[in-house]
């Protein structure tokens, strides 16, 4: 479906610009105090659980906190129509917890991670099944867009040119989790209706 306007309300907005308020303040922060937060494998199997929330709110560098921004702010362009702060905080908090989890228990390798992008991948993949549950073909294209972007990563890796851009490796692994989040919350509510409807 073809959008002509922005989903400016406050229900919309609101979560996502904390979002992107957050994210910016922590860019800023002391190197000391990013270290209490970045996410840290060792760290993390230590007990400071906290590091699997808060990792993903940091970034590489400027170029990396941009495209993240960009990310989440084109996707609140995209579907902000159906958001309000309840579903959006439970999507993403959905996407950022599945997608920590997944990257702490399958990809033992990756012992450092910084950055959104993982749950804005989940993020997208709510968006497209609530544009499908609107009646909306574009969600099909969408929905399959990001399942055959996750695959083709998983395949053949990512973008040279993004890596030499954020100064990082892209870590597929946080898109391919993030994504499972981003199915994941719908497919918890379905279920939930499904149970208390019989």
């Amino acid at each position: 479906m073809l959008k002509l306007s922005l989903p400016l309300n406050k229900n919309a907005v609101l979560v996502p610009a904390i979002i992107f308020l957050i994210a910016l303040v922590f860019y800023f922060l002391p190197a000391s105090v990013e270290n209490i937060l970045i996410y840290d494998r060792s760290d993390i199997s230590n007990g400071e659980f906290w590091r699997l929330l808060t990792g993903h709110l940091l970034h590489t560098n400027f170029n990396h906190l941009l495209l993240n921004l960009a990310g989440l702010t084109m996707l609140w362009a995209l579907h902000g129509d159906h958001y309000t702060p309840k579903s959006y905080l439970l999507a993403f908090i959905s996407s950022l917890v599945i997608c920590s989890l997944g990257i702490y228990y399958f990809d033992p390798e990756m012992e450092r991670y910084v950055g959104l992008s993982g749950v804005l991948h989940g993020i997208f993949v709510w968006g497209a099944i609530l544009d499908i549950k609107k009646g909306w073909n574009s969600g099909y294209l969408l929905l399959l867009g990001v399942i055959a972007k996750v695959a083709y990563e998983q395949i053949f890796g990512a973008s040279a040119d993004v890596e030499a851009l954020i100064n990082a490796s892209v870590a597929i692994d946080a898109h391919l989790w993030g994504t499972v989040g981003g199915l994941t919350f719908p497919a918890t509510q379905w279920l939930i209706k499904r149970v208390r409807s019989t």
